[in-house]
């Protein structure tokens, strides 16, 4: 790989064309493939701007959900690769896109100094023949897809249900498996049994006959024990996990899949220890598994381990490289302020820039009933709260993705949406509830917004695609560490911030990414602890307890960590004390 970075998923729509930006400079990325809607107009915009022909997939068609992704993935795989064959047939000349895509990488790649090696060289047939190998040990940077697990609504025609093979996750997984692209598929927000077994139906996710997987499995995780638990399972069934993301569990972007107290130090720490055993127990299980099918393998299939959530400076992506032995880093938010990757309209770009602290929050406003790291000033908040004045709260729901709730209807309905929300505001009403609770369970209701729409509205926004109806409401979902970023930057002066070439944040105060993740855990223990003054069960007080511990555990972990670590150890040091008298001071019995 060029890089040691990727940029993870954001959103919908935020990353939905990152690849077509960045992945002929090496760099990889991920999109989402929940919303095929989404997808296919995508398709027609980037279709159309290429001036080739667009032929559209109608929602009458036969399967059409998974139509959709394959062809948005074959069009990104065909536009990639032409970008990049153009790129390689530039001249080495200043202001080439063949040498930004040198001057990208770090300086400690081969491939850099080797480019470096070449500037040196006198005109001439040697200097064009190490041009010549330069240009063949370029790669491209990685298109992959991201799948909520369990986003995977089941599907209707004519009110009749349409089979397990045509729910959501299955149907989007199809879609990437039948496209042309060389990639992984990432699994995310747990495990999703109906969905790991279907990887079995298509043979790309099997090594050819040279050991080569053209599809591979990447699971995002958030500890040691659920990787095993997940990896082991596909295991079983001949599937090889090529890679586990780790992403801190709350300081992170979107979706919020706090642990039980574990911090991401141990966490890593565990994985440093333990990968070498977990790879073997799982090769054994893997390669009983492919003999049964029938499959031979010469070559031992790789496993990397990657990290992602709140890495904010070079000194942190090093040390998480050097100190865990991780084989990349994955850097997300920051680049919601690279206008050149990702796709954030005018209007939420310039509230992003002036932002603090406090703007970015965790919130419920996902209809998943799962956390979410949302931004304050969002139009869609703005929108949320005008509809509850005007008697009229909840969102149209026109996609459905998210529906998951049959406390008032047969078919599952969405949480965020009028409908939902004038039935169980009305339920309310009869409750006999006192004016106080009554409002608590109002704004609980009302708290949630449709993500469906309003994390594609940027996309549309930014290329001028909206419909004349449609909500212009724009929903964003960045990690808390995105405060300490206040500019819009060029991909340049991104990349070079990753890689210690300059320094984007010289001049802000910002805690430790460890630091700042232990006292997201800690707000959050003590939020739950709030919430349920009322109906305090010895279950819930041994939870939080363990909880608490955990965090305590962290605290000693970092204590020793940053004891033997040069430099600013005094510093984090201070800043762990006063975390540790924080959290003492929450008491659970």
């Amino acid at each position: 790989m060029s890089h040691t970075f990727h940029i993870p998923v954001l959103g919908l729509g935020y990353s939905i064309d990152t690849p077509l930006k960045v992945s002929r400079y090496g760099i990889s990325s991920v999109l989402s493939i929940v919303d095929d809607e989404l997808i296919e107009r995508m398709r027609a915009y980037h279709t159309q701007k290429a001036m080739l022909k667009f032929i559209p997939i109608a929602k009458s068609e036969t399967d059409y959900r998974s139509k959709r992704i394959t062809a948005y993935l074959n069009f990104l795989n065909h536009q990639i690769n032409q970008q990049f064959s153009d790129l390689k047939q530039q001249p080495f000349i200043g202001g080439s896109d063949i040498c930004r895509y040198f001057d990208l990488l770090p300086d400690a790649s081969p491939l850099k100094q080797g480019y470096d090696l070449m500037l040196d060289y006198p005109e001439g047939k040697s200097r064009e023949a190490f041009q010549e190998r330069l240009r063949k040990s370029m790669s491209l940077g990685a298109v992959d897809v991201n799948i909520m697990a369990k986003v995977d609504k089941m599907n209707y025609v004519n009110n009749e249900y349409s089979g397990d093979v045509n729910t959501d996750a299955l149907a989007a997984l199809r879609g990437f498996a039948q496209s042309d692209l060389n990639a992984s598929v990432i699994l995310s927000a747990g495990m999703n049994p109906k969905l790991y077994s279907y990887l079995e139906s298509f043979k790309d996710f099997f090594p050819d006959a040279e050991g080569k997987l053209k599809k591979r499995i990447i699971l995002k995780v958030s500890d040691f024990r659920s990787a095993l638990i997940q990896a082991k399972f596909l295991a079983k069934k001949g599937l090889w996990v090529s890679e586990f993301r780790i992403e801190s569990g709350l300081n992170c972007g979107g979706h919020a899949f706090a642990t039980e107290g574990y911090l991401l130090g141990p966490i890593l720490e565990e994985f440093k220890n333990r990968k070498i055993a977990m790879y073997d127990e799982l090769f054994q299980l893997y390669q009983g598994a492919i003999v049964q099918k029938d499959i031979e393998i010469k070559v031992k299939p790789k496993q990397r381990v990657s990290v992602q959530g709140g890495i904010g400076t070079a000194s942190e992506n090093d040390f998480l490289r050097m100190y865990y032995g991780v084989d990349g880093t994955g850097w997300g938010s920051p680049f919601l302020l690279v206008p050149e990757a990702t796709n954030v309209d005018a209007e939420t770009l310039a509230q992003l820039t002036a932002a603090q602290e406090n703007d970015y929050y965790l919130s419920s406003v996902s209809p998943l009933g799962i956390q979410f790291n949302n931004f304050r000033n969002s139009s869609i908040e703005k929108q949320r709260k005008e509809r509850i004045e005007k008697g009229r709260p909840g969102s149209p729901c026109t996609k459905k993705y998210l529906c998951n709730n049959t406390d008032f209807t047969e078919q599952a309905i969405c949480t965020a949406s009028r409908e939902y929300q004038h039935l169980k505001i009305k339920a309310l009403k009869t409750g006999g509830l006192s004016e106080q609770e009554y409002q608590r369970q109002f704004d609980t209701v009302t708290e949630k917004v449709c993500l469906c729409e309003g994390l594609c509205a940027s996309a549309y926004l930014k290329y001028g695609i909206s419909k004349a109806k449609e909500s212009k409401a724009v929903a964003i979902c960045p990690g808390p560490n995105l405060a300490y970023f206040s500019d819009v930057y060029s991909l340049d002066e991104m990349v070079g911030h990753i890689y210690g070439k300059l320094d984007l944040l010289a001049e802000v105060e910002r805690p430790h990414f460890f630091i700042k993740e232990l006292n997201l855990y800690i707000d959050y223990l003590q939020n739950d602890l709030q919430q349920h003054l009322q109906d305090f069960s010895d279950k819930k007080r041994k939870q939080l307890n363990n909880f608490k511990q955990q965090l305590a555990t962290g605290i000693n972990y970092y204590k020793n960590l940053f004891s033997e670590m040069a430099g600013q150890a005094s510093e984090q040091l201070k800043a762990l004390a006063v975390s540790e008298i924080k959290l003492n001071n929450i008491l659970v019995d």
